[in-house]
């Protein structure tokens, strides 16, 4: 569609059904046709009006599963309704992209072979996606883009897997017809990431903004994770997903993310094995008083979260494919409480002086009481955390967060059914 057109259309609310059904959130229409007309205005600052698409790629947020992944556990985690949107046309040989404020340098299609100048760089992201869709087997092909998002960098919500997802989406919706599977383009992205970026992540992140909706992940077999969607409408339950930054810093914090797998991996050792995954829950047990010994307190403590957390996810995706939304938050509760006794990465041991997680859960269950659940979110020790709020507490729980952390640090987010798609074209 033409820029022109389309964007006559936003101003005349022509999409508002559209934007619903993708952020799921009536309170976000004007923002998001305003954020929409601008894109298109860039676009065409940047590159002349012209026939275009727009694309979409989700943020994500784990909702369970906090610290298995490393395990080869379990975990679930949903798309939310912050994303990158991209205004597109194709165009021979050349991607050549704009992202907000970062003029990324043009990629050459027919050359797609890493390149170690660009390893933790944009290019790198894009021309690992391209080489990767080319080599399974799909069209690839040029194309000129103006993307923004709104996904929180720095807040555990993927800015980086919502990227390499909006690159796939599009080479899909241009080249293929929106044909390739969206865990393939999740895959796509995490090689991108592994390979061309330099950053060893794992598939979470890239499923969840590439899926869509809820999802669970088995990373019994790493090289072939079972993705599992979560076929829930999230809306219905009439609860808002908050991420609340606490502003801890995470500053001189990688020895305490680095412990955490490895005084896993020490326990697995113990008993013969890589992964707490490959150990049997009872004789872990049976032999608790010697793993200490050996392992120390903490380890041990680390891995009893493990199990507990593991099977945790598959009581929090039974309870919502029952629609019992009761049992699901009593299980976030008790994932929450797990990390904080036993997994312990809600505040360093290094600086206990600096607890801002810690408060930001204590006022969480001072101001909801009985009205929403909240836990340590992602990596945890400092940054967010993540509370389930009923709808009519929100504005309360924003207001009395924000009046602890500051204005603008609680964001009132939704599970949107979409990840990567396209929105027009």
């Amino acid at each position: 569609m033409h820029t022109t057109v389309l964007k006559k259309q936003f101003e005349d609310k022509l999409h508002t059904k559209l934007l619903l059904d993708l952020y799921e959130d009536d309170a976000l229409l004007t923002y998001q046709t305003r954020r929409y007309i601008a894109a298109i205005d860039k676009f065409e600052e940047l590159y002349g009006a012209q026939e275009v698409e727009i694309y979409s790629a989700a943020g994500r947020s784990e909702v369970s599963g906090n610290h298995t992944d490393h395990q080869h556990g379990c975990v679930l985690a949903a798309s939310i309704n912050l994303d990158a949107i991209g205004v597109v046309a194709p165009q021979e040989n050349v991607i050549k992209v704009v992202s907000d404020h970062f003029n990324i340098k043009e990629i050459d299609i027919n050359y797609l072979e890493k390149r170690d100048d660009e390893i933790g760089t944009s290019e790198g992201l894009i021309r690992g996606v391209v080489y990767k869709l080319k080599e399974l087997g799909y069209k690839v092909g040029g194309f000129k883009a103006f993307i923004t998002s709104d996904v929180l960098m720095g807040a555990g919500l993927s800015s980086s897997a919502a990227f390499e997802t909006m690159i796939g989406t599009i080479i899909d919706g241009l080249y293929n017809n929106m044909e390739i599977d969206m865990v393939t383009i999740a895959k796509v992205g995490q090689f991108a990431e592994n390979v061309y970026f330099g950053k060893p992540c794992g598939l979470m992140d890239q499923c969840a903004c590439a899926v869509g909706g809820l999802i669970s992940i088995d990373f019994k077999d790493t090289s072939k994770p079972i993705v599992t969607p979560v076929n829930v409408d999230f809306s219905k339950f009439n609860h808002s997903l908050c991420i609340v930054d606490t502003k801890g810093s995470h500053a001189d914090l990688t020895d305490e993310y680095a412990a955490v797998p490895a005084e896993c991996k020490k326990v697995a050792a113990y008993f013969g094995k890589e992964v707490l995954r490959e150990v049997p829950v009872e004789e872990f047990y049976a032999n608790i008083a010697k793993a200490r010994v050996a392992c120390g307190d903490r380890a041990v403590l680390r891995a009893i979260h493990f199990f507990n957390e593991n099977e945790r996810v598959g009581k929090i995706v039974n309870a919502l494919n029952n629609d019992d939304f009761d049992t699901f938050k009593a299980n976030i509760q008790a994932s929450g409480n797990s990390s904080y006794k036993f997994l312990q990465n809600v505040y360093a041991a290094s600086d206990p002086q600096n607890q801002a997680v810690s408060i930001g859960l204590a006022m969480s269950e001072i101001l909801l009481k009985d009205k929403g659940v909240c836990r340590v979110h992602g990596g945890g020790f400092a940054g967010t955390i993540q509370a389930f709020v009923e709808d009519d507490a929100v504005e309360a729980y924003k207001e009395g967060m924000e009046a602890v952390f500051g204005l603008g640090t609680c964001h009132v987010l939704k599970v949107r059914k979409y990840g990567g798609c396209k929105v027009v074209g």
